[in-house]
């Protein structure tokens, strides 16, 4: 059986250019399958987030020295330790575990963030004053996305 290069060339073409993974052509006692490995998942998220980070640090611009005030006014971030939806009381009739001026403690519970059906106690790991909340209670948030500022 010889089949030619070009032949296969312009297949494997098809392939990507339609966004194929495999083809398969059968000509009498002929037959040719021509296929392309998907990449796997767990290693396309492993690789993409520090790809995302290195791309969003790289368009920033130098903050202003009024910019750099600002952000040292703020205070310490508490970020999400995990993707989920924040919650800023443990129930809708319960009031918030932490408001702009609560003082709070190192190891207090800040928030909860569902994830997967599952209630994560998120407890703070400064102690002081909180600034800023950054997020709405009922909000979809990422990781390491900043949740409030302790100072």
């Amino acid at each position: 059986m010889r089949i030619e290069t070009n032949y296969i060339e312009k297949l494997a073409k098809i392939i990507n250019d339609n966004g194929l993974t495999e083809i398969s052509l059968e000509d009498g006692e002929q037959a040719i399958t021509i296929r392309k490995d998907a990449p796997e998942v767990v290693n396309v998220a492993a690789t993409a987030v520090p790809a995302v980070t290195t791309a969003t640090s790289n368009i920033q611009e130098t903050p202003s020295t009024e910019e750099s005030v600002k952000s040292a006014q703020k205070g310490k971030a508490i970020t999400s330790p995990m993707v989920g939806t924040f919650y800023a009381s443990s129930s809708p009739e319960s009031e918030p575990f932490v408001e702009v001026g609560s003082e709070i403690n190192e190891g207090d519970v800040v928030c909860i963030i569902e994830a997967m059906k599952l209630m994560n106690e998120i407890k703070s790991e400064h102690s002081g004053k909180v600034t800023q909340i950054c997020v709405k209670n009922g909000d979809p948030i990422e990781y390491g996305q900043i949740l409030m500022y302790v100072e």
